[in-house]
């Protein structure tokens, strides 16, 4: 388990600066953090809480705790006039993110939705430039992470993938399309399905199950 100076060290990786220029940008003494991390000792509540200011994109949570991901997920808000350029009304063109029902996965992860995708919606939303499709999110199952309405904005990964574990996955199966958190299963054939909302049980799926995959990205969600 590591302490808050190893996760420290791994933010600067991460961000590619030295704990020096850490120091600096907190506007703390020179060698506070680096003495801290050299002696593996907690470092003091006003130097993480600057880190937490500074770098927003950090997720505290993993910061405090070593819980969670090292960055948040995005997500974006809208009210109820999107602020999203709608090119649906437009003439046809590749101008955006198509939004595609869940059903349809397995036609977008096959490369077969050329005359399926005239008709989809298609948003240009800024923050998930790198986003192959939308999905809408229906259920329960990954409540509190996602609610029924929500939008996730996900990419395309092959079936060979090395899996970030732990991470949201779109995975279109003999049983349809499943919006859920992936975990190491009981051998390299196999990985664990696993959903947020605690009423819903955890199973096993053969990777050979899988017709076609996507990461998810993060999230559109209605508000402010």
């Amino acid at each position: 388990m590591t302490n808050i100076s190893d996760r420290i060290k791994q933010l600067t990786e991460l961000e590619k600066i030295s704990i020096r220029h850490l120091e600096q940008t907190i506007a703390c003494s020179n060698g506070v953090l680096s003495r801290c991390i050299q002696k593996n000792t907690d470092i003091s509540s006003v130097w993480v809480s600057k880190i937490i200011e500074i770098f927003p994109e950090i997720n505290a949570e993993w910061l405090l705790t070593g819980k969670g991901e090292i960055k948040k997920e995005k997500t974006y808000y809208i009210n109820e006039s999107p602020n999203i350029l709608n090119d649906s009304k437009q003439e046809y063109n590749r101008t955006g993110i198509p939004l595609i029902p869940i059903n349809a996965m397995a036609a977008f992860g096959n490369g077969d939705l050329s005359a399926f995708e005239y008709q989809c919606e298609r948003f240009v939303v800024p923050t998930f430039k790198d986003a192959e499709f939308l999905i809408g999110v229906r259920g329960s199952s990954m409540y509190p992470k996602y609610s029924s309405g929500d939008i996730v904005a996900c990419k395309k990964v092959p079936l060979d993938t090395f899996f970030q574990w732990n991470k949201v996955y779109v995975l279109d199966t003999e049983q349809g399309a499943l919006i859920k958190r992936v975990k190491p299963g009981v051998d390299n054939e196999h990985i664990l399905i696993v959903s947020d909302n605690k009423e819903y049980n955890p199973f096993e799926l053969c990777i050979c199950k899988i017709r076609s995959l996507a990461i998810v990205l993060g999230v559109i969600r209605l508000g402010s």
